[in-house]
C-alpha cells in the first residue's frame, strides 16, 4: 500500500500527520494553480501526506470563486508546478477530486445553468463564495450567497460525470500527483447521492441503500481502474450533517459505504469528524466497527488536539491524523508538535483569496525563535 502507516517508521505523531484539503481560493484566471500555490504546498511538505484543496473535475463541478480545476491543459501545467515543488521538498501529494453538485450558483456554472444534484432540492442557508464584481483572487473581496436551486441529473447523464472523474484522475497523474482523493463528504455531489434526505430519486440511483451507494461505487471503481487502488483515497463525513446532507441511518449507511470501498481495494478512507465548537465526538463503537469492515489505511481529521491524536493512534482507530487549520499558520506543523512548540494563530480574514499575506508568509519555528 502506497501510504501504509507501517512504512512511516515508529509510532510517532510527527510521522503520521496529514495536511487535509483546505480551500484557499487563490487560483489564477482559468482556475489555474499558481507559483504562490506551489510555494504554499512546498512549505508544508514535511506532512506525511498532503491532500490538495478541492479541485473541480469540470466547469460544472465548481461551487466557489477562484478554486482550481484539473480539467484543462493549463490547469494540468499549473498543478505540475505544484507537485514538482512538493516532491523537490521531499513531500507526497494527492489531488482531491471535487464536484460540488448543488452547492454552487448559476454565476459559477457554464452558461449560467442550474447546478446539478441527485435531486432537485435546495439546502436552505447553504452559501457559496462568488466574485460578483470580477475583482479576482488578488483582491480577496467576494460575497457569500445562497446556492442556486439545482436540477436533478438525468440517469443517462450520470455515466458522463463518472467518466469526468476518471479523466480528472488521468489528468492528476499527468500533473505529477502521487494519487487522488475523492471528495465524498461535506454535502457535495457524491454525498448528495449517499444521504437519504438529499436523495429522492426513484431510479437505480435512489431509494434503497444499495442504490444510493451506486454513484460512489461507480466513481470509485472508475478511478481505481485508472490509478490503482493504492493511489486512491475517499473522504467521507459519516456522522455529520454538513450543507444540508442528512442521512436517516448514518452509521449503517457509512459502514456499508466502507464495505463497498473495501471491495474495490481503495487505499485509504479519510474520515471527516465534526470540527465546530462543542461538536459531538464520533462514537468509539463506530470507529471500531469501521476498523473491522475496512482493512486499508484510516485517516481521521476534525479539530484534533495532540492528546486526541495520540490516543487515536495508540488505540488503533486511526493510522494517520489530519490537522487542518493549524497547517494554514504553521508550515512546519509536524516539527512544532514533536517539539511541543507554540503554534502560530491563523488569520481568518486571509483564508480565502488575496495574495501572499496569510498564505505563504507564516514563519517556521527557527525564524520565529530568531
Amino acid at each position: 500500500m502506497l501510504f501504509s502507516p507501517y512504512s512511516l517508521g515508529p509510532l510517532r505523531l510527527a510521522n503520521r500527520i496529514v495536511m487535509p484539503p483546505m480551500t484557499r481560493s487563490r487560483a489564477a484566471e482559468g482556475n489555474v494553480a499558481t507559483a504562490e500555490m506551489a510555494e504554499y504546498y512546498a512549505q508544508r511538505a514535511s506532512a506525511g501526506l498532503i491532500v490538495s484543496e478541492g479541485t473541480q473535475i469540470s466547469p460544472q463541478g465548481q461551487g466557489y470563486a477562484w478554486t482550481p480545476g484539473i480539467h484543462s491543459p493549463a490547469q494540468i501545467e499549473g498543478w505540475r508546478m505544484v507537485t514538482d515543488a512538493v516532491h523537490a521538498a521531499g513531500g507526497r501529494i494527492f489531488a482531491q477530486l471535487w464536484h460540488v453538485g448543488r452547492v454552487s450558483h448559476v454565476a459559477l456554472q457554464p452558461g449560467n445553468a442550474a447546478p446539478v444534484s441527485s435531486s432537485a432540492l435546495q439546502a436552505e442557508g447553504v452559501k457559496v463564495f462568488v466574485d460578483p464584481t470580477g475583482a479576482g483572487p488578488e483582491s480577496g473581496v467576494g460575497e457569500m450567497i445562497q446556492h442556486s436551486m439545482p436540477r436533478a441529473l438525468l440517469e443517462e447523464e450520470i455515466p458522463g460525470i463518472v467518466a469526468e472523474y476518471a479523466q480528472a484522475t488521468r489528468n492528476a497523474l499527468d500533473a505529477g500527483f502521487d494519487g487522488v482523493e475523492l471528495h465524498g463528504a461535506n454535502g457535495y455531489l457524491i454525498n448528495q447521492f449517499i444521504d437519504s434526505q438529499a436523495n429522492q430519486r426513484t431510479d437505480g440511483y435512489g431509494g434503497a441503500l444499495g442504490n444510493r451507494l451506486r454513484f460512489l461505487r461507480e466513481v470509485a471503481a472508475a478511478v481505481v481502474e485508472v490509478a490503482g487502488g493504492e493511489r486512491v483515497g475517499v473522504r467521507l463525513a459519516p456522522l455529520t450533517t454538513l450543507q444540508g446532507a442528512v442521512d436517516d441511518t448514518p452509521q449503517a449507511t457509512y459502514l456499508a459505504a466502507a464495505h463497498v470501498l473495501e471491495q474495490l481495494g481503495v487505499g485509504y478512507l479519510h474520515i471527516a469528524e465534526a470540527d465546530w465548537d462543542d461538536a459531538p465526538l464520533m462514537p468509539v463503537a463506530f470507529k471500531e466497527a469501521l476498523r473491522i469492515i475496512y482493512s486499508g489505511t484510516l485517516i481521521y481529521a476534525g479539530k484534533y488536539t495532540l492528546a486526541r491524536a495520540e490516543e487515536a493512534l495508540a488505540k488503533g482507530w486511526a493510522d494517520l491524523i489530519g490537522f487542518g487549520r493549524p497547517f494554514i499558520a504553521n508550515p512546519d506543523l509536524p516539527q512544532r508538535l514533536q517539539a511541543g512548540a507554540t503554534l502560530n494563530e491563523p488569520d481568518r480574514a486571509t483564508y480565502f483569496g488575496g495574495g501572499v499575506e496569510g498564505f505563504t508568509d507564516y514563519p517556521v519555528l527557527e525564524a520565529a525563535e530568531a
